[in-house]
This record gives C-alpha cells, sequence and structure tokens, in this order.
C-alpha cells in the first residue's frame, strides 16, 4: 500500500492525524496534511484506511 494526498483538496480537518497519528500530521504554516510515512507498515495498514474513511475533503489516496 502506498499513500498519496491531494493537498489542494485538503481542508486542514485533521481527521487523518486523529486515526493515523504515526502516517500524517498538518503543517504549522497552513494546517494542511503531511504524510509522515508513505508506505505504511502492516500494523498501520488500518490507521491509513480509517483516515482515508475519516477525510471529509477525499484529500487521501491508498494505492496497491
Amino acid at each position: 500500500m502506498r499513500i498519496r494526498v491531494l493537498r489542494e483538496r485538503c481542508v486542514g480537518a485533521g481527521q487523518c492525524v486523529l486515526r493515523a497519528p504515526s502516517l500524517f500530521d498538518q503543517s504549522e504554516d497552513d494546517g494542511m496534511v503531511v504524510v509522515l510515512a508513505q508506505t505504511p507498515s502492516s500494523e498501520d495498514e488500518r490507521a491509513a484506511i480509517a483516515a482515508l474513511g475519516a477525510c471529509p475533503s477525499g484529500t487521501i489516496r491508498l494505492d496497491p
């Protein structure tokens, strides 16, 4: 699995950070998503899927 984000769609809600803090953060400059790990470990895959589902703007993409 590989994480991609479309930063231009991000609204800075922070739901990804709440669901997967080891994978996502928010920029101090603009509050938009920052990917900490593009390839999550097998333990973090569930958290990545939860973040995808919680994102209100559809910013997160998970590629196989």
